[in-house]
């Protein structure tokens, strides 16, 4: 059996949970989420908690298996606490803000770079620490918006300028040597 899939998903008050044969369906005090599972996954939920179970030892089955309950537990988690990644900006007159709802970012362009939130997404800056938090119950979502926002301005390796997750290590490399002579 597999270590993550065997482990029940333990409810927490205030969030339901609600099955319709594959389709599960969490309400929860920060929103809602629905996602649409395999057949071959048997959901069921006992004594309060959420169970995963497999018919078969198939290789592609037993990969369903934990899949199937990380994502039933990452619902859980997105609707009672949400999820949240950090980025921050590095640079000389590199800077975030916020403009009603909308990131606006002054990234070395010729231009502000204004980012549009998700629906379900939502941004916080840090002006004086140049951190951007963005905040969100569906964690993929969260993660994927991260990702577009770092990819406008990667962190290069000369400097380290650009946009990167808080606490990610930027490799540095020696710039040209100069002129001896």
């Amino acid at each position: 059996m597999s270590r993550i899939g065997r482990m029940p998903v333990l409810i927490p008050d205030g969030v339901t949970v609600d099955l319709d044969g594959v389709k599960v369906r969490v309400k929860g005090p920060k929103g809602e989420l629905t996602q649409t599972f395999r057949s071959e996954m048997m959901i069921e939920i006992k004594e309060g908690a959420v169970v995963v179970d497999r018919p078969s030892d198939k290789p592609q089955i037993r990969a369903l298996h934990g899949l199937t309950r990380a994502l039933i537990n990452n619902m859980v988690l997105g609707v009672s606490a949400g999820f949240e990644k950090v980025l921050q900006v590095e640079g000389v007159g590199y800077r975030p803000e916020m403009s009603d709802k909308d990131l606006v970012l002054q990234v070395g362009y010729s231009h502000p770079v204004r980012v549009v939130p998700r629906d379900g997404i939502e941004f916080e800056v840090e002006e004086r620490a140049r951190l951007i938090r963005i905040k969100g119950i569906d964690k993929q979502v969260v993660g994927q918006v991260a990702a577009e926002i770092r990819k406008i301005r990667p962190p290069e390796p000369y400097k380290g300028k650009g946009i990167r997750y808080q606490g990610e290590y930027v490799r540095r490399k020696a710039g040209k040597a100069g002129k001896v002579g």
